[in-house]
């Protein structure tokens, strides 16, 4: 762990951060501000833990380490927020706090006490961002979702695949995060440099379909514009090109980008396929032939064979690699992708990093994340609570 990860407070050092979010998008999103040095504050629920929690690999306290990850740089308090008590514990705390950032369906602050327009009226300038489905307005705002209906909804499921065989499930979140998680930082970076330069608060709204929306926006856009609706294997990033995986003679694949012209040329050199060199960016049974020739040159031999060719090669040809390959890749370890967090007890628990590498105020890696509620007393201390008025709320049964 370099010096850089601890010598720094961040530049969002000061900033404070109310995280009612459980689950994936919104932690992440508050993971990445802790990361940068706002003080990121955890409520969670005495009666719904987050899932998270139970996600093995456990660690020794039987804790999951995806929420060991999600958690680092945050304190947590655990608080109910349908008792009585709730409401007085959070206003304490948003007169205190910059940003509020919560992932409940539209609606449900409200009826707690606990909406935007409540919110500003203890805290003028407060920034709140809701993350959700399908948005605070509109006719689906009540609607439930997940990853795999974001991506449907928005498009991108029609054109992942292969010909014939429908679109396929995808092990990684992307909807969550790229649709909601980076455009909720986004938003609450905006929002505090317009509150620095206007004094002014504001609500933000994040729906994860919108954001799922924005990045299917080139076939959205040919859609619109008279292209039609290309699907699997019908487009040159969808594999009706030479821009495909393919399989290996062992079994393994070979992730092939090589898109432009130059780099094409390299991809045939590097698969001793000259024959091919009038064939770029072909298409219909061009592309085909094209293909197949590419494929069966790659099924020749096995990935180490083709990795060693590659690596000598600009032409944009990766390995598909395993995650066990990935957390031993010295490229991620350079980038500081992968970095050891101190954990409560004095050891160290490796961790996926924040790829915003700030030169001058890189991302800290404080702890990793806190047990529910391990940081109540003193978060409420801090708040302004004293001794008895927190035994008081344990003792009504507010604190979990």
């Amino acid at each position: 762990m370099s010096a850089a990860m601890t010598a720094n407070r961040g530049p969002l050092a000061g900033v404070q951060v109310l995280d009612f979010t459980s689950l994936y998008p919104g932690p992440l999103a508050t993971m990445l501000l802790a990361d940068l040095g706002a003080e990121v504050i955890r409520i969670d629920s005495p009666s719904r833990p987050d899932m998270l929690r139970y996600l093995p690999p456990y660690d020794a306290e039987e804790v999951g380490a995806a929420y060991r990850t999600l958690g680092r740089n945050k304190k947590a308090l655990c608080l109910d927020l349908k008792h009585p008590k709730a409401k007085g514990v959070i206003e304490n705390l948003v007169r205190n706090a910059d940003v509020v950032v919560e992932q409940f369906r539209p609606g449900v602050m409200q009826r707690l006490g606990l909406g935007y327009d409540q919110l500003k009226v203890w805290r003028p300038d407060i920034i709140y961002c809701a993350i959700s489905s399908y948005g605070q307005t509109g006719p689906e705002r009540d609607r439930a979702g997940h990853d795999i209906n974001f991506l449907a909804r928005s498009g991108l499921s029609h054109h992942i695949g292969r010909t014939g065989q429908g679109p396929v499930p995808l092990a990684t979140l992307i909807g969550d995060v790229a649709g909601g998680t980076w455009p909720a930082v986004t938003g609450i970076l905006a929002a505090l440099i317009h509150r620095q330069q206007s004094g002014e608060g504001q609500f933000i709204d994040i729906s994860m379909a919108d954001g799922s929306l924005l990045m299917n926006t080139l076939a959205i856009t040919q859609a619109l514009h008279g292209g039609g609706d290309l699907g699997p294997e019908q487009h040159s990033l969808s594999g009706a090109t030479v821009y495909d995986y393919y399989q290996c003679a062992d079994g393994r694949w070979l992730a092939v980008g090589a898109l432009e012209d130059k780099f094409y040329a390299q991809l045939l050199e590097g698969l001793d396929l000259p024959d091919l060199a009038d064939q770029w960016m072909a298409h219909g049974k061009d592309a085909q032939r094209q293909k197949t020739q590419v494929a069966d040159a790659i099924r020749s031999k096995p990935l180490a064979h083709w990795r060693a060719v590659f690596s000598k090669l600009d032409c944009c040809v990766e390995p598909v690699c395993t995650p066990s390959e990935v957390i031993a890749d010295p490229l991620f370890h350079h980038r500081e992708m992968l970095v050891d967090v101190p954990t409560a007890d004095g050891d160290a628990q490796t961790q996926v990093g924040n790829p915003i590498q700030l030169r001058g105020s890189p991302p800290t890696y404080r702890h990793t994340g806190p047990l529910t509620g391990q940081d109540s007393e003193e978060v409420l201390r801090k708040a302004g609570l004293s001794d008895a008025e927190i035994a008081n709320l344990k003792e009504s049964g507010a604190l979990g």
